[in-house]
């Protein structure tokens, strides 16, 4: 009988060995005369664990790992191929108490399924978003988003439903749908695990979303340093197109960005799909009603269309019952940074950050007390431990002036110097300006300076005077969200850890942004 065995075959798990692993294991079967099939699944998350081998058995799937190269000839001797016992055997994986307290909607087939099988997907009942999408139809479909209460995941929240509709009701000859999978902040991977762990989830989430607005063409603009997202997305393509699932009425093309941070910004990324330098457009027009090649457009990330299958084929009442206040359903949380358990967690909005962090994330891997949590990428705010009662909602953390971002938490423990970490954000702003705006372009630059001075003691006070009022005109003077929002990390550095900029008063500076 042929066993199959499931390797995660995404860039996390290639990243730590995974290639290698499978390598191994075909070896060790032919030598015993054991029929195998292996399964290059994506990652189910659990970051600790890859490369994560997982054995299909009577009982369900019983996983083993991390298992290095060296390990696979123990491991078959100890009977991987009926799910025998061995040190680092984990039983099943969905019974480990880092997925237990997960809702997983949106990655339920990541690590399950094989990626680049359209039969699999749908046998685990994908597609049914889109029946229901054909059955109903455009109005209803809007509708049904609408009431999900589903907001843009890509760090905006903005309704989704509401965009969709001013699409569908802006007059023109043809309307275009955009994923944007330019995912570029810190401590994210969220979107490229979609891709190359369940491509048909995108595939199908952006064929429903041009059914409602009228848009018979997408693009799927995915940035350089995602080669196999690249790769495993346009397989998905060739597939769905030659299944039928695109054609004429709705088709998919694959673009790949050059990685500039701004060409996540979406109208950056619309000029960038034109053939441009990617630079910000100022609004109005929004893209919604002059979007790509000047038509109305639906841009939305990954995560955003990977939620509408299961809003369509469950019912919107299902994914509103999830959730806290105005942000429903669930949301990928990314755990990176000196954290033990770390990788990819779907939670209901409304978890507390602490939960988060010292729950499922099992605390800091160095043992450290955690110092700051970073939440929102690059740009978002620090907050440190008396904030983690904070909800996970996007009011919540607004009203703490943070962001939620793209569901990046990056943890920092003891030992970290904040007053660098405001000097980073600084720099990495100057860095990836697109030069269109003043207070983005010449702002981080002097905001650099004005911190190197800071740490300098020249000037102290007067310096973290002028970086206040510097950090204000940035957040309210800039073109678009790279120059707005960099006063997050830095100000909340200086907040909440005054200590580190030679403050010693406990209210250093001017207000909070």
């Amino acid at each position: 009988m042929t066993v199959r065995i499931f390797i995660p075959g995404d860039s996390a798990a290639v990243a730590v060995g995974a290639d290698e692993v499978a390598g191994a294991i075909a070896p060790e079967a032919a030598k015993i005369g054991q029929a195998i099939h292996i399964v290059r699944n994506g990652s189910r998350g659990a970051f600790e664990l890859e490369p994560l081998v997982e054995v299909e058995t009577t009982e369900g799937r019983i996983g083993y790992g991390p298992i290095t190269p060296d390990e696979v000839p123990a491991l078959v001797a100890a009977g991987l191929f009926s799910g025998g016992e061995h040190p680092k055997r984990l039983g099943k994986p969905e019974d480990l108490p880092f997925f237990l307290r997960q809702t997983r909607l949106t990655f339920a087939r990541c690590g399950i399924t094989d990626p680049q099988s359209l039969d699999e997907y749908r046998a685990h009942g994908g597609g049914e978003g889109l029946k229901k999408a054909r059955s109903i139809g455009a109005a209803a479909t809007i509708e049904a988003v609408t009431k999900s209460g589903l907001r843009g995941r890509g760090g905006a929240g903005f309704p989704t439903g509401i965009k969709w509709k001013t699409v569908a009701d802006t007059p023109a000859d043809r309307k275009y749908v955009v994923c944007n999978a330019d995912e570029g902040d810190s401590g994210t991977f969220a979107d490229r695990m979609i891709m190359e762990g369940d491509p048909f989830l995108l595939i199908e989430g952006m064929a429903i979303c041009g059914l409602a607005v009228g848009a018979t063409k997408g693009f799927v603009y995915i940035r350089s340093e995602y080669p196999l997202a690249v790769e495993a997305m346009n397989r998905a393509v060739e597939t769905a197109r030659a299944d039928g699932l695109l054609g004429a009425a709705f088709d998919i093309e694959v673009r790949m960005g050059a990685g500039a941070y701004v060409c996540g910004e979406e109208t950056s990324l619309l000029d960038s799909l034109e053939g441009k330098r990617g630079q910000v457009r100022a609004k109005p027009p929004l893209p919604a009603h002059k979007g790509l090649f000047g038509q109305p457009t639906v841009i939305n990330n990954v995560l955003s269309f990977a939620a509408v299958p299961h809003i369509l084929a469950d019912g919107p009442e299902t994914y509103v019952a999830l959730g806290h206040g105005r942000s429903r359903g669930t949301m990928p949380v990314q755990l990176a940074g000196d954290i033990k358990n770390g990788g990819l967690v779907e939670v209901p909005f409304g978890i507390s950050l602490g939960e988060l962090v010292d729950e499922i994330g099992g605390g800091t891997l160095s043992g450290r007390p955690v110092r700051a949590v970073q939440v929102g990428g690059p740009l978002g705010a620090y907050f440190p431990r008396r904030l983690f009662d904070t909800p996970f909602d996007y009011e919540a953390f607004a009203a703490r002036d943070g962001l939620i971002g793209h569901g990046g938490v990056v943890v920092f423990s003891e030992g970290v110097d904040m007053a660098a970490q405001a000097r980073f954000a600084m720099e990495f702003c100057a860095i990836e300006s697109c030069g269109k705006c003043t207070p983005c372009r010449i702002g981080a630059v002097r905001g650099v300076e004005v911190i190197d001075k800071i740490r300098a003691d020249e000037a102290r006070a007067a310096n973290l005077a002028v970086l206040t009022d510097l950090c204000e005109t940035m957040k309210y003077g800039s073109l678009c969200a790279l120059g707005g929002f960099t006063p997050y990390p830095v100000m909340s550095a200086v907040t909440h850890f005054p200590e580190d900029f030679g403050v010693t008063t406990p209210e250093p500076v001017g207000q909070e942004v």
